[in-house]
Order: C-alpha cells, then structure tokens, then sequence
C-alpha cells in the first residue's frame, strides 16, 4: 500500500516547540497554578514547577511552535530529489499563517497527505490547538471533526513501526540507526532547543535542526517503501 502513494502528494514536516515564556516566574498566578498542578502529576511533587517548567514546551497548552519545517519529494532528471523549507520566527500566529497558506494552496486535494513521526499524537494535534489558540481557521487537511478514520489524510511513521503494538514507542533517531538512514551529527537535540530559543536566540539554529529531522523521516518512509535513498546532493536544506 505504501508503494502505491504519490510522493509528490506527501508534506513531510516537522515541527519544534518551546515555552511560552522563558521561565515559571514569567507566568500569571493563575496559569502558575496550573503548572503546578501538571508538574504534581508529571513529577509527583518531586521537582518543583520551576525545574519543569523547561518542559512546558511539548504541551500545546503551555507552550507554542516557533518552527514548522516541511520537505516535498520530486523527480528531476530521473532521480529523487528533495526540497526543503522552513517557517520559523517569534511570531507564532505569522509562523502559522504562512505554512497554511501551503495547506490550503497546494495540499488541499483528497489524495494529499501529511507525514510526521509520532505526528498523530504530537505534530499534528499539536498545530490544531495553537492554531484554535491563535483565533485561526484549520486548513481541511488538519481539521479531523466529522471525519472517519479512514478519511484523515495523516501518515505517521512511528504507527507503520508500530504495526498495530500501541504499547511500543520508537524514536525516529533509533529508526534512523536501524535502518543505516545517514544522519548529520548535530549540536543540539530536542531537549536542548527551549535553551537554545530562550537564551541562546538562535531560531536558525532551530530550524536547521528541525529540517534535518525531515531529512531523516523522508529517508525512513522511502526505506518503508524499500526504496533508495536521496543522495545528499539531491537535499536542498534552506537555512
């Protein structure tokens, strides 16, 4: 099934978050307390909410998207090549204006489709909630209300892993490595860009980061497909 999908109608993306503010202390009294409340049921009153709050990031409700990095796949020249782009800056509804302008331009078909790792239960809920937050309108591809389960055009590639063990997590680091997908040693990880936004102020830095994640997931689908790889020189990477 797999083998039968168009790349040329798959967005591969990739998206990097952070903390609304750069630390606890910046928060209301009222959304301290609800910190604090998340931080007894991730922790169980172990760490204090200021030590957590560097994770505030991966919750859609505490935190915000400062990088959407997505890759087209097309043929030139008979072989493979694959284009990448990233929307990233401080501005998160501008960040988000701009990428659905994408959807709704040139992913608005039936047979388009959006391909993430883990995205069924990070990247893509994760850009709906900030999109609701931020007063925007769902492009169609991202709007899941009313649909059938079979009508949600979502690849995630951690779900073909899983092949149905839902108990089961993958990275798509450790995917990489098991499948020989060649991956550039990097300066940074996930755990490091709430820093690296924060302190540091380096959003290319972020999105060169997040476009190698794309890179590595457009590599594992073609492996999915028992495909060749795109050679390096066939990558445009745009920061």
């Amino acid at each position: 099934m797999l083998r039968q999908i168009n790349l040329k109608k798959v967005l591969f993306l990739d998206i990097e978050t952070v903390s609304q503010n750069p630390s606890y202390s910046n928060l209301t009294e009222n959304l301290k307390a609800h910190w604090q409340h998340k931080t007894r049921f991730l922790s169980g009153d172990k760490e204090p909410p200021e030590e957590t709050y560097g994770r505030a990031g991966i919750y859609a409700e505490f935190g915000k998207i400062v990088c959407i990095s997505v890759g087209i796949v097309y043929t030139e020249n008979n072989e493979k090549k694959l284009r990448l782009k990233s929307f990233y800056g401080d501005d998160e509804y501008e960040l988000l204006v701009n990428f659905f302008q994408l959807l709704t331009k040139s992913y608005a078909s039936k047979n388009s489709l959006l391909c993430a790792h883990n995205g069924k239960e990070f990247d893509f809920p994760y850009i709906a909630r900030r999109a609701l937050i931020n007063q925007l309108e769902l492009p169609n591809v991202l709007d899941l209300a009313g649909k059938k389960p079979w009508e949600v055009a979502h690849i995630d590639t951690l779900h073909l892993w899983k092949f149905g063990d839902y108990k089961h997590y993958t990275s798509l680091s450790l995917l990489t490595s098991i499948f020989d997908i060649p991956t550039p040693k990097d300066d940074i990880d996930g755990s490091m860009v709430n820093h690296v936004y924060w302190v540091d102020k380096d959003l290319a830095r972020i999105a060169n980061y997040c476009q190698k994640d794309v890179v590595a997931l457009t590599q594992l689908f073609l492996r999915f497909r028992n495909e060749a790889l795109i050679t390096d020189e066939n990558i445009n990477l745009t920061t």
